[in-house]
C-alpha cells in the first residue's frame, strides 16, 4: 500500500524499486528473525538443561560455557540490523535535533549513507578475519567447534546493518516524511519547555 506522498504511486519503474526494496527489508528481517529466535531459544534450552542435569545428576553439559559465549556472539551481530530495523541502535543527535526541514533529512541521509559504508567495511574485514581463522583450523577447547562458524555472524550482522541503513537513506530519498529506519518514521517529541531550564 502507498503511503501519502510516495512517489512510487504513478510512478511504474519507482514501484518496482519500491517493491524490491520492501521484499530486501522482509527478506533480511526473516533471516535476523531466524537466527535470532533459534539462538534465543538454543540458549535458553541449554541453560535450563544444564541446571537440571546439575540439580538432578550432579553433573552439567559439557562445554556449555562455549556454547553460551557462541550463543552470545551470534545473537549480537544479529541483533545489529534488527536494532537499525527498528531505530532503537545508539543515537549521538545534539546537532541533528537542532535542525529542522530539509537541513535535518539531508543530514539524516549523510549519516545513513556513511554509517552503512561504514557496517559493510566492517562486514568485509570481519570476512577476512573468519576466513584467517577457517584457515588456521582454530576450534574451541572443549567441543572442538570450527570457530569461523559462530564468528560467521559477525560479517553477516554487519553486512545486514548496513543494508538496513542503506534501506532508510533510500527511503528518506523518496519520500517527504523522515525516516529513522525503512519502516519507521521520526517520531521525536520536541522537549518540554516547564521553566525549569
Amino acid at each position: 500500500m502507498p503511503e501519502p506522498g510516495d512517489k512510487s504511486a504513478s510512478n511504474p519503474p519507482a514501484a518496482l524499486l519500491s517493491k524490491a526494496l520492501r521484499t530486501l527489508d522482509r527478506t533480511s528481517e526473516y533471516i535476523e528473525k531466524v537466527i535470532l529466535g533459534v539462538s534465543v531459544l538454543f540458549l535458553a534450552g541449554m541453560l535450563i538443561v544444564h541446571v537440571l542435569g546439575r540439580q538432578l545428576f550432579g553433573t552439567g553439559l559439557t562445554g556449555q560455557v562455549e556454547m553460551t559465549q557462541i550463543s552470545l556472539i551470534i545473537m549480537t551481530f544479529a541483533g545489529l540490523g534488527y536494532g537499525v530495523r527498528r531505530a532503537r541502535h545508539i543515537c549521538m543527535s545534539a546537532f541533528y535535533d537542532q535542525l529542522s526541514g530539509w537541513p535535518r533529512k539531508a543530514l539524516l541521509i549523510f549519516i545513513s549513507l556513511v554509517t552503512g559504508a561504514l557496517m559493510f567495511y566492517f562486514s568485509y574485514y570481519a570476512w577476512e578475519y573468519v576466513s584467517s581463522i577457517q584457515s588456521r583450523g582454530r576450534t574451541t577447547s572443549a567441543l572442538q567447534i570450527q570457530l569461523w562458524i559462530p564468528y560467521l555472524a559477525a560479517p553477516i550482522g554487519f553486512a545486514l546493518a548496513g543494508i538496513q541503513y542503506w534501506l532508510t537513506a533510500i527511503r528518506n530519498l523518496t519520500s517527504r516524511e523522515i525516516y529513522r529506519s525503512f519502516n519507521e518514521k521520526e517520531e521525536y517529541d520536541a522537549v518540554p519547555d516547564d521553566g525549569a531550564i
